[in-house]
């Protein structure tokens, strides 16, 4: 499974607009703070504006902050608003054409497993995520550590 960028990148503001303590920051100035698309993070923000979970201010001296406290906003609710959909195989989408789709019982397993996926992320709010300001001051030049995933062996006994 694997989140989209929009979801990435909305995530990734929120934690921004958190840091920044309460004043406003702008697109331009979280996309260049993230070397990320201005045009898709507008889009990315817009979106959370309108979910409540940014506050946005028109005009030459606007930009965005957070709508309310880190601790009020929830992970799940947050990626529940910026994934287009949940279909994890053929089968899960509405114009399903899979030949065994009336007999597989994957999408059981599949749909339990999603359903934890979603519960990890509503036990936790972005004020568990939350950096301070000089967390975005890291140098640019180098890679970053690689963070992920993290999938353990199979267990013995169902491997064979």
């Amino acid at each position: 499974m694997r989140l989209t960028s929009f979801s990435d990148y909305a995530l990734r503001a929120l934690m921004y607009a958190h840091a920044r303590e309460g004043r406003l920051v702008t697109i331009e100035e979280t996309a260049n703070t993230y070397g990320i698309s201005r045009a898709h993070l507008m889009k990315v923000v817009n979106i959370l504006t309108r979910e409540g979970f940014l506050r946005g201010v028109r005009g030459r001296s606007g930009g965005f902050t957070l709508a309310r406290p880190a601790s009020e906003i929830n992970l799940g609710a947050v990626v529940r608003a910026t994934e287009p959909d949940f279909a994890l195989v053929e089968c899960f989408n509405p114009a399903n054409r899979c030949a065994i789709a009336s007999v597989c019982s994957l999408p059981v397993i599949l749909n339990e497993a999603l359903g934890a996926f979603a519960a990890v992320l509503d036990r936790h709010t972005l004020a568990d995520i939350a950096l301070v300001p000089a967390d975005f001051a890291l140098p640019k030049d180098e890679p970053a550590p690689r963070r992920g995933p993290y999938l353990t062996e199979a267990p013995e006994e169902a491997a064979g």
